[in-house]
């Protein structure tokens, strides 16, 4: 059943008061100001996970960015980590430091020969005119 409308308003929509642009934009710009406001005196307050860097610090200190990277590793690679690391427990291989698993894993994936052809193709790298697109892609 339809609602009906019990008495006549005064005032029609002619009346009702106008409201400019500029106003509605600085309605929107103090309010969105101050809910940052709001969130950001919450996160200094609170210790929960959402946008506190210290606890991101405590999970992912240096000690423990070589167990951090080799979780994450995929495919073949993990494959070689798995049999690097066997003979001498993962635990043991995850005391290793940054630089040696980088070193390692240059040495696996990214032969020096491989290394000294891009470097030498970078310092002879030449943009024709104003073809940037096609120098762009080339390193992505």
């Amino acid at each position: 059943m339809p609602l009906k409308r019990n008495s006549t308003s005064a005032t029609s929509a002619s009346e009702a008061p106008t409201i400019t642009q500029a106003a509605i934009k600085k309605f929107i710009v103090d309010s969105v100001t101050a809910a940052l406001e709001a969130r950001a005196a919450t996160m200094a307050n609170t210790s929960n996970l959402t946008g506190t860097p210290v606890l991101l610090e405590l999970l992912y200190a240096k000690e423990n960015k070589v167990t951090f990277a080799t979780g994450t590793l995929i495919d073949d690679v993990l494959s070689w980590w798995n049999a690097y690391a066997q003979p001498m427990g993962v635990d043991q291989a995850n005391k290793i430091t940054w630089t040696e698993l980088k070193r390692l894993l240059t040495n696996k994936y990214y032969p020096q020969t491989n290394v000294r052809k891009m470097e030498e193709e970078l310092y002879n790298l030449i943009v024709k005119g104003n073809d940037l697109k096609t120098y762009v892609r080339r390193f992505q």
